[in-house]
């Protein structure tokens, strides 16, 4: 895969990339490290959807707890990124939340606007740090299993 093709333009609405290709494009042991995240905390597997979305075209992943949607995922050369929504009745738990957060995501949460729908988070997936600061976040969407790593 060429790394100056876009995602969208890789794989088009007509061809779902597989998930070894998912995993190639985003070239980050921090993706398969969520997914098992969400399988083991929530059951949650991945699931493609084509977008025509102009801001965000092509395949992207999202993840359920039953009818609750966690995260949709977005592939980017080298990493992913965790779109993770705050509802606005969960503002106020989320602030405390974000005390044990990265400075990146305290900073992105500021940044956000909030409206009726909430807060639309797009984490880069970037570090460690980033990715329990989603874990942590997700706990507000859905409590995980206890037992979940």
């Amino acid at each position: 895969m060429s790394d100056t093709m876009k995602w969208d333009q890789l794989f088009p609405a007509g061809r779902q990339p597989s998930l070894e290709e998912l995993d190639r494009y985003a070239d980050s042991p921090l993706w398969p490290e969520l997914r098992r995240y969400l399988k083991d905390a929530y059951g949650a597997e991945p699931r493609m959807d084509y977008s025509r979305c102009g801001l965000e075209p092509g395949w992207n992943v999202k993840f359920r707890k039953g009818s609750k949607a966690l995260t949709t995922v977005y592939l980017r050369p080298g990493y992913v990124t965790a779109m993770i929504s705050i509802a606005p009745k969960d503002e106020p738990e989320a602030e405390g939340v974000l005390l044990t957060c990265t400075a990146y995501t305290q900073e992105l949460y500021r940044n956000t606007a909030s409206s009726k729908m909430g807060r639309w988070l797009m984490l880069d997936l970037t570090s460690p740090e980033v990715l329990e600061d989603v874990k942590a976040l997700l706990a507000l969407r859905a409590k995980p299993r206890v037992n979940a790593r």
